[in-house]
């Protein structure tokens, strides 16, 4: 047997010094592999050529990993200056496939490989000079500073495994083979499938606050899950037991696949799995560099989609009812095989962790109790979109990682791949993609009467929810709406004058976007929080968001945000979100004619920098609205950052003379201005936030 690649996480020990030698080993060697995996990138075409129209170049992909460092060590507190501002605005959003996406190409000028380059040895160097010499007490708990750096190093691994599907997905001229990523040479006919019982048994997920392993946020929280019995294909679906189902027309039968899946049919038009490719002399795989002679007994590697509709096929050819296992059923089967988790692997126990080389194996060469690769070879889908479990809480330095997943179209993957290193290979590891999406993924299917989990409709997440209803709820103690009324207040500036543009920074869930759009024909919403962009995003597409508020302790009542019965729904084509950091832009957002920032400046780390430069981004005439109660907090910004809000030479400093003295150069303060506008916050029914902002309107003045 052979060890996996790059060991685990592990948070505990007893010896801060070897611990801190083992995190920097650990650190070096993942970020080592993962600028080798670019390495079969054959050509400078390579770089730059989309592998499929949804995501970025691989350009992206390579600088995307350091900029992650810089901007989770910045909103830390761990370092305090950018390394290269303009690449971490460039590479900084790396959310595929959502529909908030910046994905025209024409948005971006993609540097040179060799400043990409330059750029991720700067990072490598500031990380291992922090991990040097910043304090570390074990256990390591989500709330260390170490955490950060944890992150890093497990976000590099999902990149890791992502990219090389990237890969996978380009023209063949385009790559080479890398001697650090073999793939495996064997082949041959697919072995017979069959179906091993699995008793009846708890499983209980979720994962304790103090396990000793690194976990994504989605892990962590607690639930129980009583299963009846079931049967589990012993392998997992190979090439060959997949082939009857293309031969005989399973991509052209309709009655195998759901509406969304139709869609993608219509959209995508596939007659087999992406990575086969049909030969006149016969089949063959396409590996990450390479093309081989179909190895049937390989496992097939395809969407959730087709996944699920060779489900209904075999049922119906078969007699009986068969589909994706359950979360919970996967769990149960893992614990049937008796696999440790992977803290206690001496031995990679299967085709995980690159242990074996860069590529599928054999469905029966890993057999693990009863079954095949319960745990690798290639990730398994579930029938089980993801959600949070009870007492989940998002991590506040990566606070969009899991939350926009929980939309009902994403489910999860299990059990990791070849590829998979770190997180990837716990037991406890929950990654989930949208139905369509390829990674290194197959699947096996189980015969059960266990139902289908149900996935909550209603968003809870307190802070989505509270701020869903500060921007849709109804009125509070008389005050109005305070999103609408700071749409109202520019709409009003802007009379008489062109509003071509409009730009509102720190949009948050999307009103006063969608109230700017009755009078303007192009408006953005920016946020740096995916959660909150993707509430935006989906009144948008849909016209409704449905969320729930508390009234009292656990008790709940359901309200739905409704553009049409907010006199919106016209608006909606002409609003786009994006997730982007307010203090570094990219510079496709610019030429506006109003620039709206709510209540934004006083949650901003570098509050001073965002009004120093919104100036370029505004045209001559154009105005620029900000609003703030002027709640400076550390928590959000640094002591040294508050505009205003102390005594300095023995005077008080209030945030409008800052904002007098910093706006001054390119910017006259409007009469009438500043003014007040008052607003209610709900936490509960019987507990409200009620406050108050001071709105200043300022005019961009010609250039000197």
């Amino acid at each position: 047997m052979t060890a996996v690649r790059i060991p685990p996480l592990v948070l505990d020990g007893r010896d801060p010094v070897a611990k801190r030698q083992e995190i920097r080993e650990i650190f070096q060697r993942t970020f080592s592999l993962y600028e080798r995996l670019f390495e079969h990138l054959a050509t400078p075409d390579a770089w730059y050529r989309k592998a499929i129209p949804l995501r970025h170049p691989l350009i992206f992909y390579f600088g995307h990993t350091g900029v992650f460092y810089v901007n989770k060590l910045l909103l830390a507190g761990l370092v305090s200056e950018r390394i290269d501002p303009l690449l971490e605005s460039l590479f900084a959003v790396g959310v595929d496939e959502m529909s908030w996406d910046d994905l025209d190409e024409r948005h971006y000028d993609w540097p040179e490989v060799a400043r990409v380059a330059a750029y991720r040895e700067r990072v490598r160097t500031r990380v291992d000079d922090l991990i040097a010499r910043l304090p570390l007490e074990l256990p390591i708990d989500w709330d260390s500073p170490w955490w950060a750096i944890l992150m890093g190093i497990e976000h590099e691994n999902i990149h890791l495994e992502t990219s090389s599907v990237l890969m996978r997905q380009l023209p063949l001229d385009l790559v080479r083979p890398v001697a650090d990523f073999p793939a495996l040479a064997e082949g041959g006919p697919a072995p017979r499938n069959h179906l091993e019982s699995v008793p009846a048994g708890t499983i209980r997920l979720g994962k304790a606050r103090d396990h000793r392993l690194y976990g994504w946020d989605n892990e962590y929280g607690r639930e129980e899950t009583r299963l009846a019995g079931f049967a589990a294909a012993r392998q997992l679906v190979s090439n060959g037991e997949f082939l009857p189902f293309v031969e005989g027309g399973g991509y052209a039968e309709m009655r195998y696949w759901t509406e969304e899946a139709r869609d993608w049919l219509g959209f995508a038009r596939p007659a087999h799995p992406s990575f086969w490719v049909r030969h006149p002399e016969g089949w063959r795989l396409r590996l990450i560099a390479e093309e081989r002679p179909m190895p049937w007994n390989w496992p097939v590697e395809v969407n959730c989609h087709e996944a699920r509709a060779f489900c209904r096929w075999l049922s119906e050819r078969e007699g009986r009812t068969l589909r994706l296992p359950l979360e919970a059923e996967w769990h149960r089967m893992r614990e049937e095989s008796g696999l440790p988790d992977c803290d206690s692997w001496k031995d990679a126990p299967g085709n995980i962790g690159l242990a074996h080389g860069a590529s599928p194996a054999a469905v029966d060469r890993f057999p693990q109790g009863r079954f095949c690769d319960v745990v690798g070879n290639v990730w398994q889908w579930t029938e089980t979109p993801i959600y949070p479990f009870p007492g989940f809480t998002p991590h506040p330095l990566y606070d969009d990682f899991s939350v926009p997943t929980f939309d009902g179209r994403h489910h999860l993957l299990l059990g990791g791949s070849f590829m998979s290193l770190g997180n990837e290979t716990q037991a406890s590891a929950r990654y989930a993609f949208r139905r369509h999406f390829f990674q290194h993924a197959g699947f096996r299917y189980v015969e059960s009467k266990n139902p289908l989990p149900a996935i909550p409709v209603y968003e809870t997440d307190q802070a989505l929810t509270q701020y869903a209803e500060f921007h849709y709820g109804p009125q509070y103690f008389g005050v109005p709406n305070f999103l609408q009324a700071v749409a109202r207040e520019a709409l009003a500036a802007s009379s008489g004058r062109p509003l071509r543009r409009a730009l509102d920074v720190g949009c948050s869930v999307g009103r006063t976007a969608f109230e700017l759009a009755r009078a303007c024909p192009e408006v953005t919403g920016i946020d740096l929080s995916a959660r909150f962009i993707q509430v935006g995003v989906k009144l948008r597409d849909e016209g409704r968001y449905a969320y729930a508020v508390t009234e009292e302790g656990e008790i709940e009542s359901f309200r739905t945000a409704d553009l049409a019965s907010l006199g919106l729904a016209e608006t909606a084509g002409r609003v786009r979100f994006f997730q982007d950091d307010a203090t570094n832009l990219k510079p496709l957002y610019t030429d506006y004619d109003l620039v709206v920032a709510a209540n934004l400046i006083d949650r901003l780390r570098e509050p001073r920098k965002f009004l120093a430069t919104i100036g370029g981004r505004i045209h001559s005439g154009g105005l620029l609205l900000i609003t703030s109660p002027y709640t400076w907090l550390v928590e959000h910004t640094p002591r040294e950052e508050w505009l205003g809000g102390f005594r300095t030479d023995g005077e008080n400093r209030t945030t409008l003379e800052a904002l007098r003295e910093i706006l001054a150069p390119r910017f006259r303060l409007l009469e009438g201005y500043p003014r007040d506008l008052p607003f209610v916050i709900r936490e509960t029914a019987r507990k409200y936030q009620h406050s108050i902002a001071q709105l200043t309107l300022w005019e961009r003045t010609p250039a000197v």
